[in-house]
Parts: C-alpha cells; sequence; structure tokens
C-alpha cells in the first residue's frame, strides 16, 4: 500500500499549496457559464460580455446608469418594524439588521428623483440583495409617498422591479400592499402623469399582481423570470409540462402581457424618447 500513501500525499501536497481565485475578481455567467473578470462586467454595465446576460444590479446602478449624474434620495429615513416579532429560522428582527450590513441599504426599495437628458423623473427601484427583494410595509410606503410626491410636483414615475414576493415576515401588512400601491397610481392616472413599469429578472409575486403590471408601459429586460407563482408550483399544481421559456420576458412579449423589451443598454435613450411622447400627449 505504499504506492497509495505516495500518491495520497501527493494529492494532499498538491491541494495544500493551491492558489484560490480572490474574491471580487471573476464573475461566472449562469447562461453561459463563462468567466469573465469584474472590470469586464462593470465596464459593459453588468452585461455578460460572451452571450449578453443581464445580470441582477442594485437600485443605485440604476439611478447611476439612467439619471444625468445628480439626483436626490427620498423617502430614505423609512425602516421596516417587526409589529408581529415573527420568527422562523431566525427572528424577522434579526433578518433586518443582517440585509442592512450586507448591503449598505435600509429597504428593498429606493426612490430617487433626478433628470433623464435633462427631463424630470422619479424612480423607486427594487434590489433583490435586500431579503430577496420582497415587498413589505415599507416598500408600499414608498410607493405611496413617490405618488404622492409626483402628483405634487408633476413628475412621471418609472418603477423597477426586481422581487420575489410579498414579505411573508410580516404577513397581512406585506400582502395589503398590493391593494394600496394600485390605489395610490389610480389615483397617479387621475392626474393624467405616466407610469412605467421596468420588470427585471426575477419579478414574482404579489409585485407581479400588483403594481409591476399596471404600467402606463410595461417593459421588461431581456431574458427576465417574470411571473406570479414559480414554474415548479405551477407544474406540480396542473401536472403538466410547461412551455418551453414560460415566464421569461420574451414569452410575455409574444403573449402580449408587455409593450416591449429593452436592453439595458438602451434604456435611458427609451425612457427619454417615452418622457418626450407622454410629455407632448399631456401638452
Amino acid at each position: 500500500m505504499g504506492w497509495f500513501k505516495r500518491l495520497k500525499e501527493g494529492i494532499t501536497t498538491a491541494t495544500k499549496h493551491k492558489k484560490a481565485a480572490p474574491d471580487g475578481v471573476w464573475y461566472k455567467c449562469d447562461v453561459c457559464k463563462e468567466a469573465s473578470t469584474m472590470k469586464e462586467m462593470k465596464e459593459n454595465l453588468f452585461l455578460c460580455p460572451h452571450c449578453d446576460a443581464h445580470t441582477r444590479i442594485g437600485s443605485y446602478d440604476y439611478f447611476d446608469l439612467l439619471f444625468d449624474g445628480r439626483y436626490e434620495v427620498l423617502f430614505d429615513n423609512l425602516t421596516a418594524l417587526d409589529t408581529l416579532e415573527f420568527v422562523d429560522m431566525k427572528p424577522y428582527i434579526e433578518r433586518l439588521e443582517e440585509a442592512v450590513l450586507k448591503t449598505n441599504l435600509k429597504e428593498a426599495m429606493s426612490v430617487a428623483e433626478g433628470k433623464i437628458n435633462k427631463r424630470p423623473l422619479v424612480i423607486a427601484a427594487m434590489d433583490f440583495r435586500f431579503i430577496g427583494g420582497s415587498m413589505g410595509a415599507v416598500v408600499g410606503e414608498k410607493i405611496s409617498r413617490s405618488v404622492d410626491h409626483c402628483i405634487a410636483n408633476q413628475i412621471p414615475l418609472l418603477i423597477i422591479s426586481k422581487s420575489g414576493g410579498a414579505r411573508m415576515m410580516e404577513s397581512a401588512f406585506s400582502l395589503m400592499q398590493m391593494a394600496k400601491t394600485s390605489a395610490k397610481l389610480s389615483q397617479l392616472a387621475a392626474a393624467k402623469l405616466p407610469y412605467f413599469s421596468l420588470m427585471t429578472d426575477p419579478t414574482t409575486g404579489g409585485v407581479t399582481a400588483s403594481f409591476a403590471m399596471l404600467g402606463d408601459i410595461n417593459m421588461a429586460e431581456p431574458g427576465a423570470l417574470i411571473g406570479f407563482a414559480g414554474p415548479r408550483v405551477i407544474r406540480e399544481t396542473i401536472k403538466q409540462d410547461l412551455p418551453e421559456g414560460f415566464q421569461n420576458s420574451e414569452f410575455l412579449m409574444e403573449h402580449g402581457f408587455m409593450d416591449f423589451i429593452v436592453h439595458r443598454k438602451e434604456l435611458k435613450e427609451k425612457l427619454s424618447d417615452l418622457l418626450l411622447l407622454f410629455g407632448n400627449a399631456a401638452a
């Protein structure tokens, strides 16, 4: 068995001296499985240089991408309360504290006002890193206050959705945000101000069943997962195989749920065109 001992020692020695790549240097695409440096990804707006897949980015990344440079963050003082003292694997309050430390955000949605090609716009953007971008009472309140701000200042609204759905740790307080946000958006419509909805990967659950699908213009990034229940849940419920590409943005576009799909590099100009179009219509 001497040969086995030598082989084992050789493997152990080789493994011991193997150098691991530092975290944050490389990115492996989930679609094409090709590796790129994070520098390449940042320079390419976090689109895979090999297959052009749109990877998830945060709310402030969208602000930096879309606004003309300067913008004002709104309603950043709002934070979630653990009203129900909810506990599953860990207390909800601990999940909130961990999410704040991990993301440096106070909630799953951030709101900012700025200009796109010199035209004013309020953007409410969700961030999946904060408890899966889940919709709790604060998300609903930020949308509500955004609508009030838009009406008071006669500014259009864009909501960028990226969410796993309603936040179960807030129970009915979370679910009621579906009705609350829908009602507030009807006030925006009554004020004859445009509301644009951009769905990104993923947009699911109660978010899809409320404000994400209520835009005057509904658009999505390429390849985004959009739906209410997940494909596995639907398959197990109806006991049937689902169509190829079911619930991606291209499938929804083909079946009339979307006005158009917009590439991230073209998003700012597309929004600028929409602001000009709707502005002229209002005039």
